[in-house]
């Protein structure tokens, strides 16, 4: 395995995190009004509240993505997690998932949520193993095809 590399995303990473992330959503779900917002608009959706977008290279080349979103008191969304097709399957998930811990305990954090649908089974999969659990999914969640919520307590 290539060895992956991550950094901080900068303003000419903007093309490359949106067609990331809409590749899988329109694989599996709809792009929804929200998606379109905050991958059109990450420095205002998600940096400039207090989150962090962190871009995943091998060789120089962006192969994944994923941001942190503040919803205050430490407390943080893991989102926006994709992976280039033709590099699934090949351990980056767990590696990106091992610096995301990593990064977000770093920073000091209470805990990490994150919401998903069950029919991406690789992916709970991968949030369990890194020890997220099932906690209860509130009412007016912000995502249609959002019908799981896990969390991750760090300290």
């Amino acid at each position: 395995m290539s060895e992956i590399k991550f950094r901080k995303y900068s303003s000419e990473d903007a093309t490359i995190f949106k067609s990331l992330n809409i590749e899988w959503l329109e694989n599996y779900f709809d792009v929804e009004p929200i998606d379109e917002r905050v991958l059109s608009y990450p420095k205002r959706e998600i940096l400039d509240l207090g989150g962090h977008i962190i871009m995943a290279e091998i060789n120089q080349k962006c192969i994944g993505t994923f941001a942190f979103i503040n919803k205050g008191k430490k407390l943080f969304e893991f989102s926006k997690m994709a992976i280039d097709p033709i590099y699934r399957g090949k351990g980056f998930g767990n590696a990106m998932m091992q610096f995301a811990i990593s990064f977000a305990k770093k920073q000091n954090w209470n805990k990490i949520i994150l919401y998903s649908n069950t029919i991406l089974k690789n992916s709970i999969h991968l949030y369990s193993k890194y020890g997220f659990i099932e906690v209860p999914i509130e009412s007016n969640i912000i995502y249609s095809r959002g019908n799981i919520k896990m969390e991750l307590k760090l300290n």
